[in-house]
Order: C-alpha cells, then sequence, then structure tokens
C-alpha cells in the first residue's frame, strides 16, 4: 500500500506534456505582446540621446557666432597633397575644406581633438600624408545618431608613404545650406546658414543676416549614412547625373533656390535624378559615401539641402559632370531611422521633429534664412 501510494503521489506532482505546451504558448504570446514595446521604449530612448546631440550642436553653433560674429562656415588654407609638398588652395567647392563640425569642436567639449588638428593643411583624407589622421579617424559620439548604424568603409591616405588607414569615424549630422543645391557661401543668393567660403574671402553669415528668425531657421539636419556599397541602388546613395545643370537648377553662378527656379524645373531635376539611378549601380556615378566623415566641410559628408520632406522616395543627387568627389551642386536630403521624420536643430539651438509629410514649401521656408515667409508650429 506505501508503493502504490508513493507512486500515486509521484505521477501527481509532474506537468504532462499539454501543460508544458500550454505554458510555453502563454509565454510566447506574452513576448510577443511585450517586444514590440520594448523596442518601442529602446527607440525613444535612442530618439531622446539624437536630439540631445542636435542640441549641442545648436548650442555650439549660437556660441561660435556669439565670438566669432559668424557662423562657422567651410574653409581651406594651403593643403600638401603628397609627400613632395605640392600645395593648392581650396574653396568654394569645398574639397579639402573644414567642415563646421572641426571648427565648433572646443564648443562640444573636444577641445583637445580641436587642438590635435592642423588646420593648415587639407581636410581630405588623401592628401595630408597622415598628418591629421589620428584625429580624423576618432569617432565622435556626438556625430552619430543611436538609430543609425556605423559607417562601414575605410578612411585612406592611398598613396603616402608610409599609407595609413583606419575605419571612417561617420557623421549623422549635416550643417544645412538652405532650399538650393550650391553651398558657396560668397553668392550672396544663397539662403542657408551654413556653406563654403575661399580663404580670406568676405562671405560670413551671421545671426543678423537670419532676418526670418533664429527659430524658424534650420541650422542642421540629420541623414542616413551610405550603404558603402556601389553595387547596391540604395536611397542612401548619391546618384552622379554628370551634369552640372538641369535647367536653372544647379548652375554654379545663377540663383538656384527653391522656390525662385519654379517647381516645374526642380521636379525636372528629381526625374532625371531618378532616371540615372538605376545606371549608377557598380560605377563612379554610385556614392554611397555620404556622411564617411565629420572633417570635411563639403556636400555630402557634413553639408546638405532642405529640398525635401525627411525620408523622401528620391535618392541624393550629384551634379559633377567630371565624376569625381561630391565637391559639386547636389542635394542632399534629411532622412533618418525615427519612424515619421527627422530631427532638425534650430539656428536658436532648439530642436524640432520635421514630419516626412511636411509640405514642400515649408520645407523650403524652414531652411531658408531670409526669405521672408511666415511658417507656423503646426505646419510641420
Amino acid at each position: 500500500m506505501k508503493l502504490r501510494r508513493l507512486i500515486h503521489r509521484r505521477h501527481r506532482i509532474g506537468f504532462t506534456l499539454i501543460e508544458l505546451l500550454v505554458v510555453i504558448a502563454i509565454i510566447a504570446v506574452l513576448i510577443a505582446l511585450l517586444l514590440p514595446a520594448v523596442q518601442a521604449a529602446r527607440e525613444a530612448a535612442r530618439r531622446a540621446q539624437c536630439t540631445n546631440n542636435m542640441k549641442q550642436l545648436g548650442l555650439a553653433m549660437a556660441n561660435y557666432e556669439s565670438s566669432f560674429q559668424s557662423y562657422p562656415l567651410s574653409t581651406g588654407q594651403r593643403a600638401i597633397w603628397d609627400p613632395t609638398n605640392k600645395s593648392g588652395t581650396y574653396g568654394d567647392s569645398g574639397w579639402g575644406n573644414w567642415s563646421p563640425h572641426a571648427l565648433m569642436l572646443s564648443y562640444l567639449e573636444q577641445g583637445q581633438m580641436y587642438n590635435a588638428l592642423n588646420f593648415q593643411i587639407s581636410a581630405a583624407d588623401n592628401c595630408d600624408n597622415g598628418v591629421n589622421e589620428t584625429v580624423e579617424c576618432a569617432t565622435i559620439s556626438s556625430f552619430l545618431c543611436p538609430s543609425s548604424p556605423r559607417a562601414n568603409g575605410k578612411f585612406s591616405d592611398a598613396g603616402n608613404t608610409p599609407q595609413v588607414s583606419g575605419l571612417y569615424p561617420g557623421n549623422n549630422y549635416w550643417g544645412s545650406i538652405g532650399p538650393g543645391p550650391c553651398p558657396w557661401s560668397s553668392n550672396t543668393s544663397m539662403r542657408g546658414v551654413l556653406g563654403t567660403v575661399s580663404p580670406g574671402s568676405n562671405g560670413s553669415r551671421s545671426s543678423r543676416d537670419v532676418t526670418d528668425g533664429t527659430s524658424n531657421t534650420i541650422a542642421f539636419g540629420e541623414w542616413k549614412m551610405g550603404d558603402f556599397d556601389q553595387n547596391k541602388l540604395s536611397l542612401t546613395d548619391a546618384i552622379n547625373i554628370r551634369t552640372n545643370t538641369v535647367g536653372q537648377f544647379g548652375n554654379w553662378n545663377g540663383n538656384t533656390n527653391m522656390p525662385d527656379v519654379g517647381t516645374t524645373v526642380f521636379q525636372q531635376f528629381l526625374t532625371t535624378c531618378v532616371g540615372a539611378a538605376p545606371g549608377s549601380v557598380g560605377g563612379g556615378n554610385n556614392k554611397s559615401t555620404v556622411g564617411r566623415c565629420w572633417t570635411m566641410g563639403m556636400l555630402g559628408q557634413t553639408l546638405g539641402t532642405t529640398l525635401l520632406a525627411p525620408n523622401p522616395q528620391y535618392p541624393n543627387c550629384n551634379m559633377e559632370q567630371w565624376g569625381g568627389d561630391m565637391d559639386a551642386p547636389g542635394m542632399y536630403n534629411m532622412s533618418s531611422y525615427h519612424p515619421g521624420g527627422a530631427n532638425v536643430a534650430m539656428c536658436d539651438g532648439s530642436v524640432r521633429f520635421l514630419k516626412s509629410t511636411t509640405n514642400l514649401l515649408t520645407v523650403w521656408s524652414l531652411g531658408s534664412r531670409n526669405g521672408g515667409e511666415v511658417v507656423s508650429a503646426d505646419s510641420y
């Protein structure tokens, strides 16, 4: 009798297979219900950090302007091209110019990095004999959105002796040249707050030039870095359409801001860019390195445009007839991994979330410093 009771008790203690499966199913359902909430909470935290990064950039620019009575326009000096010590001057196009990010390092608690850079030579990664490589390859977390994957390419001083290389540090935040494709600030028709300028030229720009109001003008935007894969078509690519202008849009010397050139010309430009995209795969016209560095003051690296609302169904576009780097007119769009839009920092240091559904006229108005537009806060 005792043995039977013991056996009976043992049978009552364990779980049946059906009970075990039911418990597992309940746990799986709970995980499925909770996982989206956990992911949403994590994304909210990443977005908050991204917002803080952009706020620091906006405040740094305001402090820089207060010190120098000018915004940090991208400029260059005499540059060492190779070991033979050949030199050249950098200017309007942006190639080799120093970025707003580099110029503002001291206002971003990166004074040691700022002091380590030699601003008397080029900011380009293939002509400074590795002098600045240690700093130029340094990852600065405040230039990276936590929601974004890291840059995937390699910095290189190819052709120099000795050859040095490291990973690209990446950059998710760009200075706004406004609603136009040309970055040179010496062009008086330019309406953005940042841009490129030749050394010694009178191209300075300050808060007094932001007649639309510093709280209504974009200083910095957000973008997804390139995928560093020329063999894959992506909206993060910069498609080179191998022409310097479409109508008046992209003209190096003309008034090419929106809406001045007209929406018809702009649509023609967009159509041209989309049409050139498939043929760019696998070649030099597919420039997949947007946002690779924070040092060079050039479109596609640290400067961007306010031509389209965030996350458009159009790729970035480069208008370089000779097919070199991205030092030419172009369109570099706002984009982000945040659902529904992207962050922008205004000239007063505030940060707004710009929706992907924002009207084009509103986007152009926010990018313009002196267009005289009136933009209500509920329009974006």
